[in-house]
């Protein structure tokens, strides 16, 4: 950790910040190791561009720190009446009374920001979003490495799961059964989302909930799914064919694989992140689909399912090695049916990996 925290101190000083403000979540256990439930007891800590920590937290949480010697915990007990107190010590021995503490606008709750607040009446608390991804972004060996065991994990869940689907089983059966096979496989319990399991007209919704709906004969179906390891994520879609199929729902499910290809050989280090969604998005376009492809090719992946870089037109984050991504295009048409090809793939020196490697095809079920 003692690598992140320097390359911490140099973010906020860039950012002309005295410190960052994180309760528990990603950005928190990156910078220090440390795991938290978000509660009705908060939990705050204060990383200073000096170098200092300083953890406000239940004593419950105590055994937590006990082993962290470079880290002042400030323990309240059930009272909430002096949690405040807790809050006003921790600012008081990092000397941030009148600093200016970065918070994570996506993450800090009101709850947290109310007692800093309280404890610091002078401090202004602007976005630390772009100090923090700028840390996030790019993945060392070690989390790449993770991110593949999450990315085999799935691909052995799903593999598991098809060998149990039938005809007739209804979206929310199977995506119980998924989520089966992905505990069995190894995913830590955490899963990055729950399952879409989408067939019929339902896969015309990107972000559809699993149904009680039965899966039938000339369905397209779409699963998307994932696992964690360690923390980290994978976040994959395939599109099957339930037993034979319309031509058109046939021919966007060849459109959606060619234009996840394109994006995929589109990636490479130096280019803006919107020329990848530039290359899937011409393909499907191309074939006269353009309207019915209504979302972003892909997202940044990692201890977030979602977090930068985001892979959408005119981006213009330049890709570098070691980020990891979706490339996801889909074609979606409504009251028919859907399709997504959805992959993650990894910055590498002289162009990008795929970490999964299921077929991307339209397979037949049934």
């Amino acid at each position: 950790m003692s690598h992140r925290l320097a390359r911490l101190q140099t973010a906020l000083r860039r950012a002309h910040l005295d410190a960052v403000a994180l309760n528990p979540g990603p950005s928190l256990s990156y910078l220090t190791g440390l795991h938290f439930h978000l509660m009705e007891r908060p939990v705050v800590a204060l990383l200073s561009a000096q170098g200092e920590t300083a953890l406000v937290l239940p004593e419950l949480e105590a055994p937590k720190v006990a082993d962290r010697p470079n880290i002042r915990p400030f323990f309240y007990g059930e009272d909430p009446a002096r949690w405040g107190d807790a809050f006003r010590r921790a600012v008081e021995a990092l000397g941030l009374a009148r600093a200016r503490i970065g918070v994570e606008p996506t993450r800090l709750r009101v709850l947290e920001l109310r007692f800093l607040e309280a404890a610091a009446p002078e401090a202004v608390f602007p976005s630390a979003a772009e100090a923090i991804a700028a840390l996030r972004m790019t993945k060392d060996a070690e989390e790449i490495a993770a991110m593949e065991q999450a990315v085999r994990i799935a691909q052995d869940a799903l593999t598991a799961a098809l060998a149990a689907f039938r005809m007739g089983m209804t979206e929310r059966e199977f995506a119980a059964e998924l989520v089966l096979q992905l505990l069995r496989h190894g995913s830590e319990p955490e899963l990055p989302f729950q399952p879409i399991v989408a067939a019929g007209p339902n896969s015309a919704n990107p972000h559809a909930v699993p149904t009680d709906r039965p899966i039938s004969r000339g369905d397209l179906l779409i699963v998307d799914w994932g696992a964690t390891w360690q923390g980290y994520f994978s976040d994959l879609t395939r599109t099957f064919a339930v037993g034979a199929v319309e031509p058109e729902l046939a021919r966007i499910a060849e459109i959606a694989a060619q234009a996840n290809a394109a994006g995929r050989e589109a990636a490479r280090p130096g280019i803006p992140a919107g020329e990848v969604d530039r290359a899937a998005r011409n393909v499907i376009a191309a074939a006269g689909y353009g309207d019915f492809f209504t979302h972003r090719t892909g997202h940044g992946l990692g201890l977030d399912v979602h977090e930068r870089p985001f892979i959408f037109a005119g981006n213009e984050t330049v890709l570098r090695p070691g980020m990891t991504f979706t490339v996801e295009p889909g074609i979606y048409l409504p009251g028919r049916g859907g399709v997504r090809v959805e992959d993650d793939v990894v910055i590498t020196a002289d162009g990008a990996r795929s970490l999964s490697t299921l077929p991307r095809h339209l397979a037949r079920l049934g």
